[in-house]
This record gives C-alpha cells, structure tokens and sequence, in this order.
C-alpha cells in the first residue's frame, strides 16, 4: 500500500440516497435524492452536511458510465445535468470519479477475480481483476422482455414481490457467472439483504464497501 496522508471524501450517489463519509469520521451522513435530484442541487447539500469534515480530496461513486473522471451519460434514476458537469471545479479540490457498482466492487476486492452485483434501485455491475477496476452496464444488457434491470430494481421488486424478485437475481447470477468466470461473487447494494438464499458461490458486501473503495482508490495502486 502506497503512503497516503492526505483526508478523502467519499460520495456514494444513489437514487434514493447520497451517503457521504470522510476520513476519520464515525458516522456516515444520508442526503435523501430522488428522480429529479441535480448535481446543482447536490453539491450545497453535501457542502452543508460536510462542513465540519476536514477533507483535501474527494472520491464521487456514480451510478453510470464515467470515463476519464467525468460522467458521459445522464443517470436512469435521477435528474439531468450529471454528464459533464465539472464536480473539480465545484468543489474546489482533485476529485477522482468512478461508478458507484465498481467503487463498491473495489471495496469487496479481497485478491481473487471479482464480479460484484449492486441490488439497488437499478442493478450495478463490475468486475475487478489483477489491480484493474472494470465497470460493466450489465444491468442495461438483453434480459426476457427488457433488460436486468427491469427485472432486479427497485420498481420490479415493489411491483411483483420479492420472492419473483428473488428468482431473477438468482438467474442473473448464474448467466453472469457462466459469461466472466469469477473466482469471488459479491452481492451488494441496499436489497441485497432481502435474499432469503444467497446464491451458490456468492457473498454478501456490507453497507461500508462503498466507502472503503472510495478511500482505496487513493490509497493504493489500483486502475480505472
């Protein structure tokens, strides 16, 4: 691990919630969002509840494709002006950007080829692999009459229940199990604590793996 004696921020975007924590500090804080949520409405509220934090660096998880630290798409599940929008220059200090299923990936990294599967309010999906941080838009992929998102977010679990739910998750593990070869499979996000049977072959993340690949992104050498 490379010396690294500077303070991070780290926040974790979702369509629910913007959790945020620094170094040091006990307790994360949850910032409600929701589908109209803007970054001219998020960085007040993080600048507001982060005001007591000392911090030098900032790590964003964003819930889309980012490319080169800046977002290139709009979010599915909240509001627009995400792509593109300078967050360095927003908040003043060297920011690293990534998506949020590969920031919790890298949190869950324990060594051995990673595939992570985020059960939030979409499906966020990543793989880490020998130091490289890979993040994968499985969740936009062909699935029955959609995608898999459609069958393993948020609205297809409040809508059908959550032993129909359950049943996809445990199809989407095996199809992206049988597509990349993991050695490890970690299943994270906010529902992920919903499964009564983890699938074979799988673990489940906790609710800090986020936060501790936003620390780790700085702390040791890892790619994007």
């Amino acid at each position: 691990m490379k010396k690294f004696n500077k303070k991070i921020l780290v926040i974790d975007i979702g369509g629910s919630n913007v959790k945020i924590l620094a170094t040091g500090q006990p307790e994360r804080i949850k910032i409600p969002s929701g589908a109209d949520f803007t970054p001219e409405q998020m960085i007040p509220l993080v600048r507001e509840h982060a005001a007591n934090w000392k911090y030098d660096v900032i790590t964003i998880g964003f819930p889309g494709v980012v490319k080169h630290n800046k977002i290139v798409n709009e979010p599915v599940n909240m509001g627009s002006g995400w792509a593109g929008f300078d967050f360095q220059e927003a908040f003043g200090c060297p920011l690293k950007i990534i998506n949020d299923a590969a920031m919790q990936a890298l949190g869950s990294f324990e060594g051995k080829k990673l595939l992570f599967l985020g059960l939030g309010t979409g499906l966020g999906t990543a793989m880490v692999l020998n130091k490289t941080i890979i993040p994968i838009e499985g969740g936009h992929l062909p699935y029955k009459k959609t995608t898999f998102e459609s069958y393993i977010g948020k609205p297809y679990l409040f809508k059908n229940g959550q032993k129909r739910w359950e049943k996809h998750v445990h199809k989407a593990v095996e199809i992206f199990s049988d597509a990349f070869q993991p050695e490890d499979i970690v299943l994270g996000g906010g529902n992920s604590k919903l499964l009564n049977e983890v699938p074979e072959g799988c673990r489940l993340g906790t609710n800090q793996n986020a936060f501790k690949g936003g620390f780790r992104i700085w702390e040791e050498d890892f790619f994007i």
